[in-house]
């Protein structure tokens, strides 16, 4: 009997030891899971935390500076032109049934000399071009024609100054980025070859460089992308503008003339 008892005790005391042991160590593992958590918690609030431009600066220079730094000029000059042309076009722009009704009114009512007076007031190519054609109505309708094509050109001329730049900043960049993606390659395999291994953390640096002057060129020929073709629309406009308006003009002279 006194057996059994002790059986007993000793089995009870095992189990308490056990359960014991297994609170111990689920209690570890909790708090081990809970440090991990916070841990990452932390991680996220800081990766959070950390705005965009503070991102855009830490990729910029992880990138490098030197093919970061000629990228960057191009996005600079292309912007920089951009909106120069955008400024110019827009004040450029002028609405041409306005102004054609101004002409024909002061053509009836004051000659060709009242004519010229109003495009003298109107800034933009369409009045200049007006002002070239009455200017010439004194030679013939032939002659003022010749002069109205002729100062078109050059009025086309004006309009499209400085956008071969934009072009070529909008080409540029991508290639520029992509040069620097094989240059990281290359820095990358002249690591491996020195060190004799292939170890992931020596081709990673390398690659990572390689691939943000790629994503930072693609970045600013989108942007200037986006520019260019804004410009273009807007030249085009103002060009279909101009030779309707000197289609009219021309009407208008040869019913002064009769």
């Amino acid at each position: 009997m006194k057996r059994l008892f002790s059986i007993l005790a000793i089995m009870c005391f095992v189990a308490f030891g056990t359960a014991n042991a297994t609170t111990s160590a689920i209690t570890s593992a909790n708090a081990v899971v809970t440090s991990i958590q916070d841990d990452v918690a932390d991680e996220t609030a800081a990766e959070e935390s950390l705005g965009f431009h503070q991102e855009l600066k830490k990729r910029f220079i992880e990138g490098g500076p030197g093919f970061m730094g000629i990228v960057l000029l191009c996005l600079i000059l292309g912007l920089a032109i951009a909106i120069e042309r955008i400024i110019y076009l827009n004040l450029s722009s002028t609405n041409t049934k306005k102004l054609t009704q101004d002409v024909e009114d002061a053509l009836q009512s004051g000659g060709v000399e009242a004519a010229k007076e109003v495009c003298r007031n109107t800034k933009g190519p369409v009045a200049s071009i007006f002002y070239q054609g009455l200017d010439r109505t004194d030679e013939g309708i032939e002659a003022a024609e010749k002069a109205v094509i002729a100062y078109g050109g050059v009025q086309m001329g004006q309009l499209e100054k400085n956008v071969s730049w934009i072009s070529l900043f909008i080409a540029l960049a991508p290639m520029l980025g992509f040069m620097g993606t094989v240059i990281g390659m290359i820095q990358a395999f002249d690591k491996i070859q020195a060190a004799g291994d292939m170890q992931p953390s020596l081709v990673a640096g390398g690659i990572k460089v390689a691939l943000l002057t790629t994503v930072f060129g693609l970045i600013v020929a989108i942007i200037l992308q986006v520019f260019y073709n804004y410009i273009i629309a807007k030249i085009d406009s103002i060009v279909n503008d101009m030779e309707d308006a000197s289609i009219t003009l021309m009407d208008l002279l040869i019913r002064h003339k009769k």
